[in-house]
């Protein structure tokens, strides 16, 4: 079975005690955070890097000492199956709000952790979104 690995960035913006987080909507239908393959010679951390300002427009600090990642199996063009990573950091934004999506998507929405969490299309991007929520309230 072929291998693939992605990374991407659980984005979110906190002005005083209000977190908010990044919601993508792709064009498939399904809302999820900005992710994308890694490239051959970049690291984890580029990769969500690139992929958030390539899908948004948007530049985060990433927040040390978080890294979670989920895989699943599913099916490509070719009705192969296929095992995908995909690599999870939090990052803050700190700037520049205007987002501008990608081609991929055609919505974005920024939201408290319980609304996100309802929206959120996948179980798994629900646990992300979990864990993430809690390493914030942590730290």
């Amino acid at each position: 079975m072929k291998q693939v690995y992605s990374a991407g960035i659980v984005l979110f913006s906190q002005e005083n005690d209000n977190i908010k987080y990044l919601l993508l909507h792709y064009c498939d239908g399904h809302w999820d955070f900005p992710k994308g393959h890694i490239d051959p010679g970049e690291t984890k951390q580029q990769t969500a890097h690139r992929e958030l300002l390539e899908e948004t427009g948007l530049r985060a600090i990433l927040k040390p000492g978080f890294e979670t990642n989920i895989s699943y199996i599913f099916s490509n063009k070719e009705q192969q199956k296929v095992q995908k990573t995909v690599y999870f950091f939090i990052g803050e934004l700190k700037e520049n709000k205007k987002v501008v999506l990608s081609h991929e998507h055609k919505d974005f929405l920024w939201l408290p952790f319980d609304s996100a969490l309802e929206k959120l299309t996948y179980h798994n991007s629900k646990e992300i979104l979990r864990k993430a929520n809690s390493f914030i309230k942590k730290t």
